[in-house]
């Protein structure tokens, strides 16, 4: 039984903002002193047109066809697990699922993917919906990574993440804070789309183009960017705050749109880094002139990992969570998220 072991085979799943698909990674994580992991093995799930669509468009419509997308996504995650697992074993699932609405100050998360269905399809005891206990202890709800950031990557000051939205957390002794900086493969990824690629690969485009400076700064303007932490983004806040200002330089070139906003993410990042070393994981850590733009604007030791960590500790540290939901351990931090006290979020659905 789980609980007599020290170690854990857990499958961690993540669907990210940018929707590039659904990330799997099946992992070994074990307690002695200290927190250790092994990425077993690891896949990431392209979405088909199909999917892609459906999720990009369902926060517009209505409540049982949200349900019934919920259902069908729950069911389609637990077959890709299946296909994944082989014959290997896991313990536990742990899904962050895909965010369709986050309006905490609404007190509304929806992240669908059905946990019940999915432990219904693997025979496999399934934990999701992380969020929503602190959503409703006054927190943020989000950013969830900083736990295993404190847990498995002790040893970097910054740990930053290049996914949709870029995020950081930073280590002071014992306590960490945490927080969204501003979009990034969300934006970038929307650009590429106006030419019909899939995103900037190594950020080459963006290399080639000219910093359109009204653009850069407007953006950095923003009242998110003068707001102190706990803050956290969303698809929301860029539909209603980001695009309607991005929206009027459309008619620019998009090399030129890649390189002011690879030039914004760099600029905001290194108003939020000192000196110490930064762990960089996320799509946007094999942008390559990203990386070069954030290095020109801090001095920090920036640390690109292996692309297993890049692509994967977000799905590695939702295993994570996952078992110390299990275990009834703490797995968010008020100190993160600003909720009143610390909690261990997460449904568990046992098989």
């Amino acid at each position: 039984m789980l609980k007599h072991n020290i170690s854990y085979d857990v499958i961690g799943v993540m669907s990210g903002t940018s929707l590039d698909g659904i990330d799997l990674a099946l992992c070994k994580l074990t307690k002695k002193n200290n927190w250790t992991f092994k990425i077993k093995k690891s896949k990431t799930i392209v979405y088909s047109s199909y999917w892609k669509n459906k999720l990009s468009d369902l926060h517009k419509k209505n409540k049982s066809e949200i349900i019934k997308t919920d259902l069908e996504f729950g069911n389609y995650i637990g077959h890709k697990i299946i296909e994944f697992i082989g014959n290997d074993k896991a313990d536990l699932i742990a899904s962050h699922g895909h965010t369709i609405f986050h309006s905490p100050e609404k007190k509304m998360t929806l992240q669908i993917g059905n946990g019940k269905k999915i432990s219904e399809i693997t025979k496999i005891t399934t934990v999701n919906d992380f969020r929503i206990l602190d959503i409703s202890l006054n927190g943020q709800g989000a950013p969830l990574v900083p736990v295993g950031d404190l847990l498995l990557f002790q040893q970097y000051k910054y740990c930053l993440n290049l996914g949709g939205f870029a995020n950081i957390s930073i280590k002071d002794k014992n306590n960490i804070i945490a927080y969204d900086i501003c979009p990034a493969n969300i934006i970038l990824n929307k650009i590429a789309e106006k030419i019909h690629l899939k995103y900037d690969d190594n950020g080459n485009l963006a290399k080639n183009g000219k910093l359109i400076e009204k653009l850069f700064h407007d953006l950095n303007f923003l009242d998110f960017h003068n707001m102190k932490a706990p803050k956290s983004l969303s698809r929301e806040w860029v539909e209603n705050k980001f695009l309607p200002v991005f929206n009027l330089y459309l008619n620019n070139p998009v090399n030129d749109l890649l390189h002011t906003i690879c030039e914004y993410i760099a600029f905001q990042i290194s108003l939020n880094i000192e000196n110490g070393s930064v762990l960089i994981t996320g799509g946007g850590a094999l942008n390559k002139h990203l990386i070069e733009r954030i290095k020109h604007h801090c001095t920090a030791n920036i640390i690109i990992p292996s692309k297993e960590i890049i692509n994967f500790k977000e799905a590695l540290i939702f295993g994570l969570l996952g078992i110390l939901r299990l275990k009834n351990e703490i797995n968010t931090l008020k100190s993160v998220t600003g909720a009143n006290k610390n909690s261990s979020g997460g449904i568990i659905h046992k098989v």
